[in-house]
């Protein structure tokens, strides 16, 4: 498939997407054919398995809390998020995660993501704010981190959802 392998770093070619669905604790559900290859995992070991199987330790907790919050209460959101495959590569990716509703019950049974390729240029704007919040989640814990990242969206004047987007 399109994955473009640079050493430590995965890349998937720009027109595709990645696609994912988990249930409401956060166990795959469902996962296309680019999201099983880019993460060097069988199909049988992520179906049941929880997402942050694929979580890099280079992510900040305080992100995974925000996107929680937000699809929890029924939110969309965008979120650059760094994942490790199977193999201990890392591949990067501009997701955008959806709650899915269940029509006639109007509660949320699961989760949507679909992620693509990111911006080069978002890249290196979030990952040195990344690591200046994962910092402060070491010394100081999640509401240390949370602090970090409120401070450059007020110095930047935008909101979480504009900066992400500012950078698509």
């Amino acid at each position: 498939m399109d994955i473009i392998d640079k050493g430590n770093e995965l890349c998937f070619d720009e027109n595709l997407f990645i696609v994912s669905k988990t249930d409401t604790k956060g166990k795959i559900t469902y996962g296309n054919d680019l999201f099983i290859d880019i993460s060097g995992y069988s199909e049988g070991e992520l179906i049941g398995a929880p997402h942050n199987i694929l979580r890099h330790p280079d992510m900040p907790r305080a992100v995974f809390k925000l996107l929680w919050d937000r699809i929890q209460a029924g939110n969309e959101v965008f979120a650059y998020v760094k994942n490790r495959a199977k193999s201990g590569k890392f591949y990067w990716v501009h997701a955008y995660i959806t709650p899915i509703i269940d029509s006639r019950k109007k509660e949320i049974i699961g989760y949507h993501s679909v992620r693509r390729s990111p911006n080069p240029k978002g890249i290196a704007i979030i990952e040195p704010l990344y690591q200046k919040m994962l910092s402060a989640e070491k010394s100081g814990g999640m509401q240390a981190s949370m602090a970090v990242l409120e401070t450059a969206l007020s110095q930047l004047k935008v909101s979480y959802d504009a900066f992400i987007l500012s950078y698509e």
